[in-house]
């Protein structure tokens, strides 16, 4: 009898200590469930960012940067991914990878814009930002603004321009004047306006994705290109050209695009705060991209053997009178309205 009950008190104690086990966890789960939703673990939004250069660039630096602004501001609502160096898409692709919300933000060179709204010519016009000033007064006013408003048509949101700073030419032989560009074989992005700037003085243009540019200049595929001294540097394009010539004849910028449906599906809050960032990087980027292309500048000097001519200022004034011959040609599907603005600007700078 003694055994019976001291059998029953064991299953007595099992069964309470089952159930407090029980008991325990699921009050445990509810609670895990309840920190979760809480803390939004699962509802972090997510941003893949395509780009095509090099992370010690102009646009590599700033894309670092607004990601990290982005994390901060939303509190870690929102991660930025960023991916380099064409890693995802080549600049021949993210543009319609962006359209298929495969990839959320990109930014790509405004040339490349040029095919999917032809205000966007304005940008690649030779000369038609005198100096770094007019450039500014243009991209963060009325002109800026009609240009990224232009996007929405094509299911994208334009949320900013990132400067780069302006463009120089690069060859195997002295350019000095636009005759000079006669005979030459010239690398060239997506663009009616760039490939006629060069045409009209006598070269030929083939279009190379940005990453194919030192090869095909290296294999004499073509012999010339126009870039920021920064692009030149990170890409070594100095090693497979003789002549450098700092004309400043053209701008290189990026503009920062979002996927609209999917900025358009974002909370209020969250659109605020990656404005936000947006506007700090860009205005970061306005001094960051001048001082880098004057220090690479230096270092492309100490490192190299590539002869450097800078156009006097009659030379330059040569160049613009000549060049500018262009804008009539372009006129009719940049708009008229557009062109006078820009015109206006730019009568304000010329020396």
């Amino acid at each position: 009898m003694r055994s019976f009950w001291g059998f029953f008190i064991l299953i007595l104690l099992g069964l309470g200590i089952a159930s407090v086990i029980v008991f325990h966890s699921f009050s445990s789960e509810e609670q895990l469930v309840e920190d979760d939703e809480q803390q939004g673990i699962n509802d972090q939004i997510i941003i893949k960012f395509s780009h095509v250069v090099a992370e010690n660039t102009p646009k590599g630096l700033a894309a670092q940067r607004f990601a990290r602004l982005v994390e901060e501001y939303t509190e870690h609502r929102v991660k930025v991914e960023v991916y380099p160096n064409q890693s995802l898409y080549s600049d021949g692709e993210e543009i319609k990878a962006l359209q298929r919300n495969e990839v959320q933000l990109i930014a790509p060179a405004t040339s490349k814009i040029t095919e999917l709204s032809h205000k966007w010519q304005l940008l690649d016009l030779p000369f038609i930002f005198p100096n770094a000033a007019a450039l500014k007064e243009a991209l963060t006013g009325e002109v800026g603004v009609e240009l990224l408003k232009a996007l929405e048509e094509q299911q994208i949101k334009g949320l900013s321009f990132w400067s780069n700073n302006f463009k120089q030419i690069t060859s195997n032989s002295p350019i000095r004047h636009p005759s000079d560009l006669s005979g030459k074989s010239f690398r060239i992005m997506s663009s009616k306006v760039l490939e006629e700037q060069f045409e009209h003085f006598g070269a030929t243009t083939s279009i190379t994705g940005f990453n194919d540019t030192f090869k095909n200049l290296e294999k004499n595929r073509q012999d010339s290109q126009e870039n920021t001294i920064t692009n030149i540097n990170s890409k070594k394009l100095y090693q497979v050209q003789k002549y450098m010539t700092i004309s400043d004849h053209g701008y290189l910028g990026y503009a920062v695009m979002v996927n609209k449906p999917f900025w358009d599906d974002l909370p209020g809050d969250i659109q605020t705060d990656i404005q936000k960032a947006m506007d700090e990087t860009s205005n970061w980027l306005w001094l960051k991209s001048e001082e880098m292309n004057k220090q690479q500048m230096q270092e492309i000097k100490a490192k190299s053997n590539i002869k450097i001519y800078t156009l006097s200022e009659s030379e330059k004034r040569e160049w613009m009178e000549e060049m500018t011959v262009v804008y009539e040609q372009f006129e009719p599907s940049i708009g008229k309205d557009l062109m006078d603005r820009m015109q206006k600007i730019r009568q304000k700078y010329i020396r």
